[in-house]
């Protein structure tokens, strides 16, 4: 007979998220989020990497120390996640998470890549299914933040009490083993000596 797995409990993270709390994530940890995410996709993450590199952030007013990005729009409907991998989505990520991003939320298997340079900012990456009426019941209140001309693909900034994620990658570990060798990012010449 099989053994069941013990169930994981489910970790508080409260935004601005500071290092320690990141060191402590491990892949396959479910967490709930609390506090103010940043909502964006690939319409604004880009801008938003211009003006990191512009060392221009602070003229939009947005403080991405300790944040969370939530790879999603913002509609009537609700929010729920996009494919992260997306170009313009996850050629952000790197300079968002130099920048201070602590989570970045959203779908799907990112490149070793982009774990690497998630782990060199000591950020993780988290998936969340897409369940847009169930999100939207976690969030307390939404307002644009920078972008307003995008519509609902704008930069928001939204109040959450609850949000559900499961850590996808952290420390050069990963969830994705159909992607990688399931070991995280070692290869198998390592593991020989």
């Amino acid at each position: 007979m099989k053994k069941l797995k013990k169930a994981r409990r489910v970790i508080k993270v409260k935004t601005p998220i500071d290092n320690r709390e990141i060191e402590k994530l491990r892949v396959g940890d479910q967490i709930e989020i609390e506090g103010k995410i940043y909502c964006g996709r690939d319409a604004v993450l880009p801008k938003l990497v211009e003006l990191i590199e512009g060392n221009s952030l602070d003229r939009i007013k947005v403080d991405l120390k300790g944040a969370v990005i939530f790879h999603t729009a913002v509609s009537p409907a609700g929010i729920g996640p996009t494919s992260s991998n997306k170009v313009e989505i996850e050629g952000s990520i790197p300079a968002l998470s130099q920048a201070g991003v602590k989570i970045h939320l959203g779908k799907g298997a990112l490149s070793p890549k982009t774990a690497e340079e998630l782990k060199k900012y000591n950020s993780v990456f988290a998936i969340t299914p897409p369940v847009s009426a169930f999100f939207s019941d976690k969030m307390i209140s939404q307002r644009v933040a920078a972008f307003k001309k995008e519509g609902m693909e704008a930069l928001y900034e939204v109040e959450v009490k609850g949000f559900p994620a499961i850590i996808a990658i952290a420390h050069g570990k990963t969830i994705f083993a159909t992607h990688w060798s399931g070991r995280g990012m070692e290869n198998d010449k390592s593991k020989k000596d």
